[in-house]
C-alpha cells in the first residue's frame, strides 16, 4: 500500500469510528466556523470582561467599540452595532464574510463577526496607536507628526482607498472617510477603520440613490444633497484629510481666515494667488520639503473639486504622489465645499449648476457648524433641501 493511500484510510478510519463521531463532529464544526469567521458570543463577552466601561474605546456612530484580548493572547476591537440597524442576521452575516475577505496593510482587518440573538458584532484587529484626530487636532501631540510621517499618512490612506475601491473582490465605498477614521498603528502605518457605514457597491451601476451618512465637513456636496453615492465621495473626502493634515486645521470648525467659509474654501483661495504654502501648519517649519508640500494641496484640491466627474480616481490619486514636485499639469476648478455652487445633470443630460444650501440662503447647511455624525435619506429624483435642526446634528427637509 502506498503512503499516501495509507494516511488517507487512518484519516477516514479516524472520523468513522463511532467512539470519536461526536468529538469529530464538534471538531468539523469550529473548522466551519473559523473559515467563516465566526466568533461565540460567550468568547467575546470573556474577551471583553463582559464588556466592561474601562474596555471602551470609543463610541461611533453604529456603536461602541471594546478593547479585549482573546485565550490565545491576540488583542481585538470589538463593535457592538447599534440595535437600531433594520438589517437581518442573514444579510449581516454575508455582508460581515465579504468584509472579513478585505485584507490590506492600510485597512484595519475585520478578524471576524458575531451574530447572537439581537446583537451584532464585529471583531477587528487591534491598533495600538491613537486615530489620527486625537494627534493632528490637539496642539500638544501635533509636533509628533513631522512631515514624512504624514506624507506617509496620506500615501498609506491612498493606497488603502485604492484597494477597497479597485482591489478587493468588489468594489467598497466607505462611506465616512475622516481623520478619526484613520488608525495609526506602532509605527505610524495609517489604518482606514470602521467599515460601519461601507456598502458594498454594484459594479454595473456608477452611483446609486442611498440613505445619507455621514460626518460633517468631510461629505461630498452631491452625496449630501441628492443622496448620490459614489467612489468620487470617498475621493472628496480623502482630500478633505489631505488638506488637513497639511494644515493642522480641521474643516468641519475652520476659523483661521474670517473671509473664508472652510479650509477648502481658503486653501483654494490661496492657490490661486500662487500662495498655497500659507496653509501649511507652523509645526512643520522644521521638516517640510515645500514643492512637495504645495503638489499634496494641489492634488487636494482636485479630489474635492465640485463636479465629481473632475475628481480624478483613486488610481489617478496614487500615480499623482508618485510624481515629482511640479510635474502636475491638472488645475483645480473650485472645490465643493457646502454652500458653494455644484453641477448637476438634468433628465436630458444637459448640466446646470445650483448652490448646494439654495441661492437664497447660501449659509443654510454649514459644514463649519459641527462633525456629527449624520443621517438622512436623499433621492436623485426628488432635489429636496436641507436645513440643520436646533441641535444641529442632522440635515432636515425644507
Amino acid at each position: 500500500m502506498t503512503k499516501p493511500k495509507k494516511i488517507l484510510e487512518n484519516i477516514l478510519k479516524l472520523f468513522f469510528t463511532s467512539s470519536n463521531k461526536g468529538k469529530n463532529e464538534k471538531d468539523l464544526e469550529k473548522i466551519a466556523a473559523q473559515e467563516q469567521k465566526q466568533f461565540p458570543f460567550e468568547v467575546l463577552v470573556s474577551a471583553t470582561k463582559n464588556f466592561h466601561p474601562d474596555n471602551k474605546l470609543g463610541e461611533g456612530g453604529f456603536g461602541p467599540v471594546f478593547k479585549g484580548q482573546l485565550s490565545d493572547g491576540r488583542q481585538i476591537a470589538v463593535k457592538k452595532l447599534s440595535h437600531s440597524s433594520r438589517q437581518g442576521i442573514k444579510e449581516f452575516k454575508n455582508e460581515a464574510k465579504l468584509l472579513a475577505r478585505v485584507q490590506h496593510r492600510n485597512v484595519v482587518n475585520l478578524l471576524g463577526y458575531c451574530a447572537h440573538r439581537v446583537e451584532k458584532l464585529l471583531v477587528y484587529e487591534y491598533v495600538a496607536n491613537e486615530s489620527l484626530d486625537k494627534i493632528l487636532f490637539k496642539s500638544a501631540k501635533r509636533d509628533k507628526l513631522n512631515w514624512k510621517q504624514r506624507h506617509d499618512i496620506i500615501i498609506g490612506i491612498a493606497r488603502g482607498l485604492l484597494y477597497l475601491h479597485e482591489g478587493s473582490h468588489t468594489c467598497i465605498i466607505h462611506r465616512d472617510i475622516k481623520a478619526s477614521n484613520i488608525l495609526l498603528d506602532d509605527k505610524w502605518v495609517p489604518k482606514i477603520a470602521d467599515f460601519g457605514m461601507a456598502r458594498l457597491y454594484p459594479e454595473d451601476q456608477t452611483h446609486v440613490n442611498t440613505r445619507v451618512a455621514g460626518t460633517n465637513g468631510y461629505m461630498a456636496p452631491e452625496y449630501v444633497m441628492y443622496g448620490h453615492l459614489s467612489v468620487k465621495a470617498d475621493i472628496f473626502s480623502f482630500g478633505v484629510v489631505v488638506l488637513e493634515l497639511i494644515s493642522g486645521q480641521k474643516n468641519s470648525t475652520f476659523n483661521r481666515d474670517p473671509d473664508s467659509r472652510s479650509l477648502l474654501e481658503w486653501a483654494y483661495k490661496l492657490y490661486k494667488k500662487g500662495r498655497s504654502w500659507e496653509i501649511m501648519d507652523p509645526a512643520l517649519a522644521q521638516s517640510a520639503i515645500p514643492d512637495e508640500i504645495a503638489m499634496y494641496i494641489q492634488i487636494g484640491l482636485l479630489c474635492t473639486q465640485s463636479d465629481p466627474p473632475l475628481r480624478p480616481t483613486m488610481q489617478q490619486v496614487v500615480v499623482m504622489l508618485s510624481k515629482n514636485p511640479g510635474s502636475l499639469d491638472k488645475e483645480p476648478t473650485r472645490p465643493g465645499y457646502l454652500g458653494s455652487r455644484i453641477r448637476s445633470r438634468r433628465p436630458d443630460g444637459t448640466s446646470h449648476t445650483e448652490g448646494t444650501s439654495g441661492a437664497s440662503n447660501p449659509s443654510t447647511f454649514s459644514s463649519s457648524s459641527s462633525n456629527n455624525t449624520v443621517s438622512a435619506t436623499a433621492s436623485s429624483s426628488t432635489h429636496t433641501r436641507h436645513r440643520l435642526d436646533p441641535h444641529g446634528k442632522r440635515p432636515m427637509r425644507d
